[in-house]
């Protein structure tokens, strides 16, 4: 596997606390990150103000890779995308 591959197998969820689309996102995604050998990071957005001023209320957001990776789905987890995006990146 390359540098490339492994850094397109992480998946970046954007979450708030508190946040009920947040743990229903985090709940859909697990069985698929886990089917692929995807590493998911959550990252809270009130943790940091540019993230917060960036994302506001539009959280979940679900990344591909890191925080300068592809958007895949916003709100609710979009399976069919995360799931062609993780496939395409073996």
């Amino acid at each position: 596997m390359t540098a490339h591959t492994q850094a397109h197998r992480r998946l970046t969820l954007l979450i708030r606390a508190y946040c009920h689309l947040c743990d229903q996102m985090r709940d859909a995604l697990q069985p698929l990150a886990a089917a692929a050998g995807a590493h998911v990071d959550e990252i809270d957005v009130d943790a940091d103000p540019a993230l917060e001023a960036r994302f506001g209320d539009r959280v979940p957001v679900l990344l591909l890779g890191d925080l300068d990776g592809r958007e895949l789905c916003h709100y609710h987890l979009d399976a069919a995308q995360v799931a062609q995006a993780l496939a395409s990146a073996q």
